[in-house]
């Protein structure tokens, strides 16, 4: 053999997905990106996402799931955990004793959080005092467009839904940040130290009501609120309000390849794991999807991965079915699917890049995450990452490997490790982002593309 012969033989050698993509892949990805763009300016936080998917999946004959209920082939249900999580099923052919295909990505975004005694006056502007939640740059956060969502439930019992700008008739809001001229001090400090969490206060108003006392911008933002949305002050203590970037998601260069949004991780993969499911006939595996909640600060709580609510969930279909949980979980295979880091050049030296995802490569496949010596990984075996190799190439589906940046320069984590402490068969995949956590990320048409028929694929595996 000739050495170019054994080179293709033998080397690996991915190209960039553009120089294979046909001309019906490139108006199936167009119209797949365009559905995704509406799903990422309707569902900024996880209570949006379940509801959009209740929603959805009802109009594509999906049913709650009731304990108790029969179930059969091709059947379609769901069930909605507290408004912040939900899971789907669509009932294979084969018994759940031989395992199901689980598709698992959360809808959870960093963000600021509303205190419980958010509102506050000083100096004559009122503000709303934040906690911030998961993983930010701080200085990052300042002078960008923000909205507030969210829910509060009153005193009388009732729950309202606040949403204040995204529409184009709406105010946004503001976090501050020091001017140049007066930054002397600040400009020495490290990137962390900047901005301290205590100073992401949003502005909310500096107009004040009529009449003698103190805070009076403070009662006047109080009295709007009131007359729009029927609230008094008391009411924040049994709310959840977020502040999140303002606008919609865009498409970003003048070639229009890649995706600028809030909240790419990881609805990315959220989206790319229901679409296939929707419209899915019998599968030979039950194919479940995931919409958990909280990953980005652990998986904790009754709405994330760790919660027993997938157990249960999955109990209730085993019931229904015949099947024994234990041997369904140990017998399933799961694709966490989240997003991975995109080799960016301007920080290259962060990177191995023989080892990092590429925009424009497909799916990136993760085989472990973690921190340094793979701490809180879920270390995906050689047979599981054979599995979705093999799945995806006889499907063919553009992928490729990645490890998050280089070994002690930081990591991250999944909800991989949740699901193989369950004794299912786990591996990470999803798709490649820039800014990663920052206010705004960017994503691959092409990638997001690839993602969705990644996790279709998977179903029917």
């Amino acid at each position: 053999m000739t050495t170019e012969e054994l080179r293709e033989s033998l080397l690996s050698s991915a190209k960039n997905g553009y120089t294979g993509l046909t001309a019906k892949q490139r108006a199936e990805m167009e119209a797949y990106c365009k559905r995704y763009a509406a799903f990422m300016d309707a569902c900024k936080t996880e209570r949006e996402a379940t509801a959009w998917a209740v929603e959805i999946a009802e109009q594509h004959g999906f049913k709650p799931l009731v304990p108790g209920m029969e179930l059969k082939p091709g059947d379609k249900v769901y069930r909605n955990n507290r408004d912040k999580s939900i899971m789907l099923a669509v009932l294979g052919s084969e018994s759940l004793n031989n395992g199901s295909n689980i598709c698992a990505a959360h809808m959870d975004s960093p963000r600021m959080d509303l205190k419980p005694n958010p509102l506050y006056e000083d100096s004559e502007i009122a503000y709303f005092k934040t906690h911030y939640y998961g993983g930010i740059k701080k200085y990052q956060w300042p002078t960008v467009p923000l909205a507030i969502h969210g829910v509060v439930c009153r005193k009388d019992g009732t729950t309202v839904t606040i949403t204040i700008g995204e529409d184009d008739n709406d105010p946004i809001f503001l976090v501050s940040d020091l001017l140049i001229h007066l930054a002397a001090d600040q400009m020495k400090k490290p990137l962390a130290e900047g901005i301290a969490g205590e100073q992401l206060n949003v502005i909310l108003g500096t107009e004040p009501l009529e009449g003698e006392g103190s805070d009076l911008v403070k009662l006047h933002i109080m009295k709007l609120l009131n007359e729009k949305y029927g609230i008094v002050e008391a009411d924040f203590h049994s709310a959840e309000l977020t502040v999140v970037p303002a606008g919609k998601c865009r498409e970003v260069g003048l070639d229009r390849s890649l995706l600028g949004a809030y909240g790419h991780d990881d609805r990315v993969c959220v989206y790319a794991e229901l679409e296939p499911l929707l419209d899915m006939g019998t599968p030979k595996h039950t194919a479940v999807c995931i919409f958990a909640d909280k990953e980005e600060i652990g998986s904790v709580g009754v709405s994330g991965m760790q919660s027993q609510v997938f157990d249960t969930f999955m109990q209730d279909l085993c019931d229904a079915t015949g099947a024994s949980l234990n041997r369904c979980f140990e017998n399933s295979f799961c694709l966490s699917a989240d997003v991975s880091n995109a080799f960016d050049p301007n920080f290259a030296e962060t990177c191995d890049k023989r080892n990092n995802s590429q925009l424009n490569y497909g799916i990136a496949i993760v085989k472990y995450t973690g921190a340094r010596g793979k701490g809180g990984a879920s270390d995906a075996s050689a047979e599981a990452m054979f599995h979705v190799r093999d799945t995806l190439d006889k499907a063919g589906i553009l992928w490729q490997i990645a490890t998050l940046g280089k070994v002690d320069q930081g990591g991250g984590g999944t909800v991989a490790a949740y699901m193989a402490n369950r004794n299912i068969v786990t591996v990470d995949a999803g798709v490649p982002v820039l800014c990663m956590h920052a206010p705004m990320e960017v994503v691959s048409k092409l990638d997001c593309y690839m993602t969705m028929l990644a996790c279709k694929a998977i179903y029917l595996a």
